[in-house]
């Protein structure tokens, strides 16, 4: 399987927070020259050169991807539902979703609002409430839609298909959020397999960081390192932003973030890997947010690990539609390798 095919795939596998078992499997199943293992959570691991007393380099990504559950079935067979992770209520109404059933099926459903013809004025001043909307998976009773294997509980994720435009070097999909930064660490781990390095490379894959950063904090616990790298799919801001604001655009290279609501990132750490990309020509961008927050302030806050986020940008995440660039995965793998071929014992004590 080449690198586009294998994102195509991560994008297109199910995945909601609580609910990683398909992307999980899918990871081992593309690293056989690691020795991976899967905890509970469905968090999945790697080591190479886990006794050495080299400094212990830690990547990261999480499977999950935002998502619905079932929260109950009305008696008209349409179902109400919360949302796992952040989506945004403007996102939802006349969008497909899959709900995954318990004989491990798929239903496809849509998001429903009450329709503009039975709206009051009221209700047409409303600002948009998922309590006021409904998963409809076209049944007529409750008894039909549990006939389908959806109960209390079912997940469900966006319903589509990604797809890669070659001449644009764009894919177009859902859960690029994170899942082009689970590409990303996956490719790195290849790259690596065969390669001496100054450091000891372990590897996390982990679940539910939409939900409050869950999984990454067992990984950390198990892996114990010195130094995190953390892949993301970061929010794009190039379609919304004035042009001196904007800090994440798709094909300008990967986003090095210096601080987020959950995070100021260890400006020593920030300032190897912008010199490392600067020296080597590997397109960066750097950003300052005041929103967002990632899995590695939850290594870096609790454990006190120096970290850093690499950010693909990706348009549109949090929602069922989303852009990302080939070339910003390829410059994010890039500097991903440099790095690790350069933190040795010297350059992590610095930090």
């Amino acid at each position: 399987m080449n690198q586009i095919e294998r994102i195509e795939k991560l994008s297109d596998v199910f995945g909601a927070s609580g609910f990683e078992d398909d992307v999980a499997e899918f990871v081992r199943s593309q690293l056989p020259e690691y020795d991976t293992v899967q905890d509970h959570m469905r968090n999945v691991r790697c080591e190479k050169d886990a006794h050495s007393d080299k400094p212990r380099v830690m990547l990261d990504s999480h499977l999950d991807e935002v998502g619905l559950i079932v929260q109950a079935i009305r008696p008209d067979g349409t179902m109400k539902f919360l949302r796992l992770g952040g989506i945004s209520p403007s996102s939802l109404p006349a969008n497909s979703f899959l709900i995954k059933t318990d004989k491990g099926t798929f239903v496809p459903a849509v998001v429903a609002a009450k329709p503009p013809h039975f709206m009051s004025a009221a209700d047409r001043n409303k600002p948009l409430d998922p309590d006021d909307m409904i998963l409809d998976c076209g049944s007529t009773s409750a008894q039909e839609t549990m006939a389908l294997g959806i109960h209390i509980g079912s997940p469900a994720v966006p319903d589509v298909v990604c797809r890669y435009d070659q001449k644009r070097d764009l894919f177009f999909g859902k859960a690029f959020d994170c899942r082009i930064g689970v590409a990303a660490e996956i490719e790195t781990l290849k790259r690596m397999y065969q390669k001496e390095l100054p450091c000891a490379l372990s590897a996390c894959f982990s679940a539910q960081e939409e939900v409050g950063e869950r999984g990454v904090r067992a990984n950390a616990a198990a892996l114990k390192p010195d130094v995190m790298i953390c892949f993301e799919g970061c929010p794009a801001d190039d379609t919304f932003s004035p042009d001196y604001m904007i800090q994440a655009a798709i094909g300008k290279g990967p986003m090095l973030r210096h601080m987020d609501v959950s995070m100021i990132t260890n400006w020593r750490l920030q300032k190897f890997a912008l010199d490392t990309a600067r020296n080597l020509g590997i397109p960066v961008q750097e950003s300052v947010r005041s929103g967002g927050g990632t899995n590695g302030a939850a290594v870096n806050t609790q454990f006190g690990v120096p970290a850093i986020v690499i950010g693909i940008p990706v348009r549109y995440i949090h929602s069922s539609n989303c852009f990302v660039k080939y070339c910003d995965y390829e410059n994010a793998v890039r500097l991903a390798c440099a790095l690790l071929e350069r933190l040795d014992k010297a350059a992590v004590e610095s930090f």
